[in-house]
């Protein structure tokens, strides 16, 4: 299997996108660019395989990887969660 520069690129892209929406749906203000484009990735892993296990298929295109690699996500950080007890949250510094 060969990847091009533009695929590596759009896999990225899907990465970042969708960590940073997992982040700032559960609570969280990100986990900065690494930590983001991590949790998309290994989101997108969970994603691909849960939902076709679900009968849902969302289709193709970069629309249906950033939701697939979303939906993953989220459910990656709530068994994160729910394993370390609130990991992923931030204590917020007040002024």
């Amino acid at each position: 299997m060969h990847l091009s520069n533009e695929s590596l690129l759009v896999i990225l892209f899907v990465g970042i996108v969708a960590g940073w929406l997992a982040g700032r749906v559960m609570e969280g203000g990100g986990f900065g660019l690494i930590g983001d484009l991590i949790v998309g990735l290994v989101g997108a892993f969970i994603g691909n395989w849960l939902l076709p296990q679900l009968g849902i298929h969302l289709g193709v295109g970069l629309v249906a990887a950033i939701i697939n690699a979303f939906i993953g996500a989220v459910v990656l950080l709530l068994v994160l969660r729910l394993i370390g007890g609130g990991f992923g949250r931030r204590r917020r510094w007040s002024a």
